[in-house]
């Protein structure tokens, strides 16, 4: 005797099972977007810890780079920290490359970036994380080559300008080059075309940061370099803002 069943209604959540569907939110206000961003941020320190991979690199490059230059310069230079902010600026930017170009080149090497993608955050989210993380490598790397710079050109970059004007500058460069960076993470090439598209954008940073310092360096008032300063702040908050609402663009149809 067949008995009729009536079928289930799967319209309809059970309610007694205690399981809620997952949502992905990617809103919440300020504070859980700086948790998200942090998150990220603390994953790359975290795998940089593990692997020593970046900051390993560029140390090494950046340390070998001043002591080259220190080399050439002084057997041709009469005094060679005329040279010094040239230096240190061109050292700045050539170091920079590579720890940005594993900013998300690390992530598709592992094969991890499709999943950072489908993270529940919000993709700005993933922009500032990364730029958190590699900013932290270049100012570590920067505490070392400042006092090296001392040692191999005699000339003393401890001053509160050229350290705000460090800072300030190396912030501009990492919020333009971690963009640059997830534009160029698809593509084969992209150990050359990062390079090839970050450093004319940085011409503005360069010139500013060695007329800060060869300013300051110099004994000069405020009033001479206050327009490098006014640059270099001026280029971070208009390349911050731009990343900030493009970065999401970079991944349609990703």
């Amino acid at each position: 005797m067949n008995v009729a069943v009536p079928a289930p209604d799967i319209s309809a959540p059970a309610a007694d099972s205690g399981v809620s569907p997952v949502v992905m939110h990617t809103g919440g206000g300020f504070v859980p977007y700086l948790r998200k961003a942090r998150a990220i941020a603390g994953k790359d320190l975290r795998a940089e810890l593990r692997g020593k991979e970046v900051l390993s690199t560029m140390l090494a490059f950046s340390i070998l780079a001043v002591i080259v230059f220190g080399l050439a310069f002084d057997l041709r230079v009469p005094d060679a920290g005329m040279v010094a902010p040239g230096v240190l600026w061109v050292v700045v930017l050539f170091t920079g490359v590579l720890g940005l170009n594993r900013a998300f080149g690390a992530e598709v090497d592992r094969n991890s970036l499709s999943a950072l993608l489908l993270a529940p955050v919000d993709r700005s989210a993933i922009y500032f994380g990364k730029l958190v993380a590699q900013l932290t490598f270049m100012l570590i790397m920067e505490i070392i080559i400042v006092p090296l710079m001392l040692v191999i050109f005699d000339v003393n970059l401890f001053n509160g300008w050229i350290l705000l004007a460090l800072l300030l500058g190396t912030l501009g460069y990492v919020s333009v080059g971690v963009l640059f960076a997830a534009l160029t993470s698809s593509t084969r090439a992209r150990e050359s075309m990062l390079p090839i598209l970050l450093l004319p954008v940085m011409v503005p940073v360069f010139v500013a940061g060695v007329g800060l310092t060869s300013n300051v360096l110099d004994g000069r008032e405020i009033s001479d370099f206050g327009r490098w300063l006014l640059i270099l702040g001026v280029y971070d908050l208009v390349f911050l803002t731009i990343a900030y609402v493009v970065f999401d663009l970079i991944w349609e149809g990703t």
